[in-house]
């Protein structure tokens, strides 16, 4: 068997047996097994147990990123290229439990250098966002743009609430992917349509809240 393909093997198999008994529990040997491997050739292909879970991370972060890029059609409207992100983002997550048990919940756990190689998946998601929100403000008026601190505020609120909400639709037996989007949808486009418009909502100004009181 080609090299690339029994190391894909083993990859898989320790994906999933992280994924689901978590990184201290998980053993070289049930790697193995699962891989249908002897434990000696998983250390000769991938190294020690940290190398093999960082070589997890950094596959399961680019599959998942790939993912997002590509269901984010470039050329549709705002709204939809959110949409379709959002769609191919949880998409991916349910499509691969074990993969975003990995990124969201072991890795992020035991940290460094483990959590680092899930930032830097994270800022690449964030980034895309970023963009994503740019263009839509862009597209909704000429003039002016939002300003840069309030479009990364937004997409590190939008990537969060997402991440969470990916973990809730894995474990709630019936959450399909395309549910989850548009729970997303509702809850964030509303507001960013509003704010793109030029029509943000803003704090009550103090001298109206302490009438609204006295009354």
């Amino acid at each position: 068997m080609p090299r690339a393909v029994r190391e894909r093997q083993m990859m898989d198999a320790a994906v999933r047996t992280f994924g689901q008994r978590g990184y201290r529990a998980a053993s070289m040997d049930e790697i193995a097994e699962l891989a249908g491997v002897s434990k000696p050739l998983v250390y000769l292909y991938l190294h020690s147990k940290e190398e093999l879970f960082t070589a997890c991370i950094r596959r399961e972060a680019k599959a998942l990123v790939d993912a997002v890029r590509a269901g984010a059609e470039p050329g549709l409207p705002a709204d939809r290229q959110l949409w379709s992100g959002l769609r191919a983002f949880f998409t991916h997550t349910a499509e691969n439990p074990d993969g975003w048990a990995v990124l969201h919940r072991q890795a992020r756990t035991h940290g460094e250098p483990f959590a680092d190689e899930v930032a830097v998946m994270r800022d690449e998601i964030v980034a895309f966002v970023t963009e994503l929100i740019g263009a839509a403000a862009r597209e909704a008026h000429r003039d002016p743009e939002l300003p840069d601190r309030d479009v990364a505020g937004l997409a590190q609120a939008l990537v969060g609430a997402a991440e969470s909400l990916a973990g809730w639709a894995n474990e709630t037996p019936g959450v399909s992917a395309k549910e989850a989007a548009a729970t997303l949808m509702n809850f964030s486009w509303a507001g960013l349509e509003n704010l793109m418009n030029g029509r943000p909502w803003q704090p009550p100004v103090p001298d109206r809240e302490h009438a609204a009181s006295a009354r």
